[in-house]
């Protein structure tokens, strides 16, 4: 346990790292993938067309091939960023399709007499999704947008192999010096990830019951 406390600035750092990293990818995710929603639901067949390639691409290629395109592919490409601006990429691109998904669930979930009104009033397509539909839609789907926030958290880890001084990547070198104490750091690891997936954990369910109620 003393090794712990002695490096608890070190896994602190770390944590903060995978924390910077999963707020800013689960940000970037959530409004790339409520774009792609929309065009998934677009009367617009080629944006239909785009929008279901890219999910369906993303959706079935591993965490880690993302990860090393983001990293060695885009250099050859001509497109030089750093170790978190890659894993930020890396993480925002592949779960902005399961964020989509999600959010189409919700818009589905909306009676199509709600976009009809809205129509009837006016609203061409892009307004009657933006301030009618999408606003229920956003409210039924908070479960399952947390519940992909906590997988995109998980993932986060992967970063560790790919450069970023994330909490992981702290946690494996601590093990490296404190080769005697790896059990209560590997502990110590996981409890701060249970920080974040704990808490998001319970406000999905929470939020669950609230619409539940509300309906």
């Amino acid at each position: 346990m003393s090794a712990v406390i002695n490096n608890l600035p070190v896994l602190l750092a770390g944590f903060g790292t995978s924390l910077a990293l999963i707020l800013v990818s689960a940000a970037i995710a959530l409004l790339l993938g409520v774009a792609l929603a929309g065009m998934r639901v677009s009367p617009v067949p080629l944006l239909q067309t785009a929008a279901t390639c890219y999910v369906e691409c993303l959706r079935t290629v591993p965490t880690a091939v993302i990860f090393f395109f983001a990293l060695f592919g885009l250099p050859q490409m001509g497109v030089r960023i750093g170790f978190f601006p890659a894993a930020v990429a890396a993480l925002s691109v592949y779960y902005a399709a399961f964020f989509c998904e999600a959010v189409r669930s919700g818009i589905n979930s909306v009676p199509t007499g709600q976009a009809e009104a809205a129509r009837s009033i006016g609203l061409e397509f892009r307004g009657a999704l933006r301030f009618v539909v999408l606003p229920q839609a956003l409210r039924s789907v908070i479960p399952p947008l947390l519940n992909v926030f906590v997988a995109l958290t998980k993932s986060s880890a992967i970063a560790s192999a790919f450069g970023v001084a994330e909490l992981l990547a702290s946690t494996t070198a601590l093990v490296t010096i404190e080769s005697d104490a790896v059990i209560p750091i590997l502990l110590a690891c996981s409890a701060f990830y249970l920080v974040i997936t704990i808490p998001a954990g319970l406000l999905a369910e929470r939020l669950e019951k609230k619409v539940a109620v509300a309906r």
